[in-house]
């Protein structure tokens, strides 16, 4: 397949796109989404099903199935009707409410839900523990669509009469039950969730804590971090070891967000010893986006107000770090350049490193490649995070020549926009034909990530083609019928 410069562009503008969104807008996402789906339809398609498998952003997965199942194509509607079956009731209803909004719910919309409803009702023990964690956004499935439970699901949802032997059932009965090991074998027996349980119960008994600690995921556990702490779980010597352990099975499991390893332990507040696993958590799962083989420049603006590109560069540079198997040089920047070396490559350890850096001073993108040509250190592609606005020599441009020329080496470079950041470093490189792609970064740090994206594969050319060749779900009856 060939694609031209300008064809490669779209594309690549459209997957950088990703980055730009604040968590939780889901009209700002969905504005973004219709662009990208109007720009090109069919690399829309495969990009969303690649995004399924590789992104972590909940929004974007919640925004593709919508607008697949907008879409006027019949196979994005029937990938979209395949990959709703796969999100939790809460992200379906978010789902709904959002192609409500935009006043378009096609009845294949309609029923991709009432088929993911009656397979969860076919599935007693599935819908109960549905209607644990997800009671509002079910009851607002079958509402707003006018689609009639079945009868035990009414009962549990809107009768507020769940039969015997349900776990609606089951948790009134942890909840009246006084004997904390009869509680906690219960809540063992029926995989009582963290939030339920704290609902429904007075208090949180250490054998308590012992049996929802043993019934969580991974990801869970990091998410109740902090709750578990302030109940004292971590003060508990038994109750901790079972906490180190599970995060321990967290560097396996495929659902865990690399990104919430780090905030968890930020957010929760935990000591060194439970940081350091949750880094090893993290670092397991950056793998998950490949890894790096080529030698790569982290370069960060620090000049006057560049306080936010310092905090996206630390959070970079671990990211970077913890997936690379190739040289890493981190420089800082005004108009003078600042090596910058950690000890390792947590966020901890990067923190460390940023620590003594102000942003303050004149802008110069050039300077810290310079430092690099002076020491002679050839890489095959660079980050730049910076708000583009450069108004000192050396000037990024001509540097980049003379580091081509000198070096023998043309690197790619992406450039993370933050702040209030215009096009000058961009518009200038392109004119010297230098591969370069842009990320605006506009506060999600949960998509940071997917920068890996573009520094895993050998070139931009390769994960557009690793996109491309991702296919659409499709729809079993579909092809049954064909």
């Amino acid at each position: 397949m060939n694609m031209s410069a300008d064809e490669r562009d779209v594309r690549l503008d459209i997957l950088n796109s990703l980055l730009t969104t604040p968590h939780g807008d889901l009209g700002e996402v969905a504005r973004l989404h219709e662009v990208m789906r109007g720009l090109d339809p069919l690399f829309y398609g495969h990009l969303a099903a690649w995004y399924w498998r590789h992104g972590e952003v909940r929004d974007h997965r919640e925004v593709f199935a919508a607008l697949l199942l907008d879409s006027d194509w019949p196979q994005h509607r029937d990938a979209g009707f395949m990959l709703l079956q796969e999100l939790p009731p809460h992200q379906v209803s978010r789902v709904v409410a959002l192609m409500k909004s935009r006043g378009r719910l096609p009845r294949s919309a309609r029923t991709a839900v009432v088929r993911y409803l009656r397979r969860r009702e076919a599935s007693p023990e599935g819908f109960d523990r549905a209607a644990l964690r997800n009671r509002q956004a079910l009851k607002h499935l079958y509402a707003s669509l006018h689609i009639r439970p079945s009868e035990r699901a009414d009962a549990i949802l809107f009768k507020a009469r769940p039969p015997e032997g349900s776990l609606s059932a089951v948790l009134k009965t942890i909840a009246r039950e006084t004997d904390p090991a009869t509680q906690a074998r219960l809540i063992h027996a029926h995989r009582i969730p963290f939030p339920v349980a704290v609902g429904a119960l007075k208090s949180l008994t250490p054998a308590a804590l012992v049996a929802l600690i043993q019934v969580m995921t991974p990801q869970e556990l990091m998410n109740h971090l902090k709750g578990l702490k302030a109940r004292g779980a971590l003060a508990h010597p038994a109750v901790r070891q079972l906490v180190e352990a599970k995060l321990g099975e967290g560097r396996q499991d495929r659902r865990v967000s690399a990104y919430k390893a780090t905030r968890a332990a930020e957010a929760a507040g935990v000591d060194a010893g439970l940081s350091a696993q949750l880094a090893a958590v993290r670092e397991a799962r950056l793998q998950r986006h490949g890894r790096i083989r080529r030698d790569t420049a982290l370069l960060v603006d620090k000049s006057s107000s560049m306080s936010e590109a310092l905090a996206v560069g630390c959070q970079l540079a671990a990211l970077i770090s913890g997936a690379t198997e190739a040289a890493l040089h981190v420089v800082a920047f005004d108009t003078l350049a600042y090596r910058l070396r950690a000890r390792g490559t947590t966020v901890a350890d990067w923190e460390l490193a940023f620590a003594p850096l102000r942003a303050v001073g004149m802008t110069s993108v050039g300077v810290g490649l310079e430092l690099l040509l002076r020491e002679g250190v050839a890489v095959e592609q660079v980050v730049i995070v910076t708000d583009e606005g450069e108004n000192s020599a050396p000037y990024l441009g001509e540097v980049y020549e003379r580091y081509r020329a000198a070096l023998k080496i043309a690197p790619q470079v992406v450039i993370v926009r933050v702040g209030r950041h215009c096009d000058i470093v961009q518009r200038i490189l392109k004119a010297r034909r230098v591969a370069v792609d842009t990320l605006s970064f506009e506060g999600d740090y949960y998509a940071l990530p997917q920068v890996l994206g573009l520094l895993t594969r050998p070139s931009r050319l390769d994960l557009l083609l690793e996109i491309l060749a991702t296919p659409l779900p499709t729809r079993p009856d579909r092809v049954q019928a064909a």
